[in-house]
C-alpha cells in the first residue's frame, strides 16, 4: 500500500484538497448512511435508488464536489437503468475529520465494505460497480486491485494513475518529498488490476491531461479496457457536454461486464 505520509505532512495538502462543507436533506427516493472510519469520524454515502434490481455504481467524486452535488445528476445515471451510491471524503460535505491522501486510501476500504453490507442487508441484488472521478481515481483504483473478485468493472473519469502525476503537471511545490516510490508503487499496482475497465476524458482536459488517461490505459493490466475521449470537453464540462456518448458507453459497458435490468 502506498506511503503517503510524506505528501500529508506537507503543504501540499492545501493545493490538492479543496474540501466544502455543503450538504443538503435526503431527496425523496435516496437514503443516506454514516460510515465510522475512525474514532469519532464518520464519512456520509448516500444512495440513489431508482429500482431495486438495478445494478450499482460506487461512485467517489471529484475534488471540491460533496455528496449533495449528485442530487440533481444521479437521476441521469437511473435513465441508463443504474444505482447510484456516492461517497464523500473526510472534511467534505457531512463528513468529519480533514482529508489526506492516507485517509482517502484506508477511508475507500471501510466505505466499500458498510455499502456493501448495507445493500446486501436491504436485499438490492443487483451488482455492482467502482468509479472514480478525478480525485475519486484514487480510492476507485485502489478497490479495482484489491476487491476484483467482488466488482463487475471499473470506470474512471478525468482520473490519473498516481496523484504524484497531478503535482508534477501543476508544477506544485514538492521539493524534498519523494515523489517518485509513491508512483512506482501506485504503476505496479495499477498494472495488476485485471478488471474491465471503462475510462473516460475531456480532449482538452488541462487541470488532468488527456495524456493521464491514455498512460492509465496502457498501466491497466485488464484485457477488457477502453479509453472514450469527449471531444471539445474540459475537465468540468466533460459529462454534460457529451452525456449522449458519455452515459451511452457507460451503459454499454455495464451491459457487456454485468446486466441491466429490461
Amino acid at each position: 500500500m502506498n506511503n503517503y505520509s510524506a505528501i500529508d505532512q506537507s503543504p501540499l495538502l492545501g493545493f490538492l484538497f479543496y474540501p466544502r462543507r455543503d450538504f443538503t436533506p435526503s431527496p425523496k427516493g435516496t437514503f443516506d448512511l454514516f460510515i465510522r472510519v475512525d474514532e469519532g469520524i464518520s464519512v456520509h454515502c448516500r444512495f440513489y435508488l431508482q429500482d431495486k434490481i438495478n445494478p450499482w455504481i460506487l461512485f467517489f467524486h471529484g475534488n471540491g464536489e460533496v455528496v449533495s452535488d449528485y442530487d440533481d445528476i444521479a437521476p441521469l445515471y437511473h435513465q441508463i437503468g443504474v444505482n447510484l451510491a456516492v461517497a464523500d471524503y473526510r472534511g467534505y460535505g457531512a463528513s468529519g475529520g480533514q482529508p489526506t491522501f492516507t485517509a482517502l486510501v484506508n477511508d475507500a476500504h471501510l466505505l466499500f465494505g458498510a455499502v456493501k453490507k448495507e445493500l446486501f442487508q436491504k436485499s438490492f441484488p443487483g451488482d455492482l460497480w467502482i468509479m472514480g472521478r478525478s480525485m475519486g481515481s484514487i480510492s476507485a483504483l485502489e478497490l479495482g486491485y484489491h476487491y476484483s473478485d467482488q466488482i463487475r468493472g471499473l470506470i474512471i473519469e478525468s482520473g490519473f494513475a498516481s496523484v504524484t502525476r497531478l503535482i508534477k503537471h501543476l508544477g506544485l511545490p514538492s521539493r524534498g518529498i519523494p515523489l517518485e516510490p509513491i508512483e512506482n508503487e501506485r504503476l505496479t499496482m495499477i498494472h495488476k488490476i485485471s478488471l474491465p475497465s471503462l475510462i473516460i476524458h475531456g480532449e482538452f482536459d488541462n487541470l488532468v491531461p488527456l495524456q493521464e488517461a491514455k498512460d492509465l490505459l496502457a498501466y491497466l493490466g485488464a484485457a477488457q479496457k477502453e479509453l472514450i475521449i469527449i471531444p471539445r470537453a474540459d475537465h468540468n464540462s466533460v459529462m454534460f457536454l457529451g452525456a449522449n456518448h458519455y452515459f451511452g458507453a457507460m451503459q454499454k459497458f455495464i451491459k457487456t461486464t454485468g446486466s441491466i435490468a429490461p
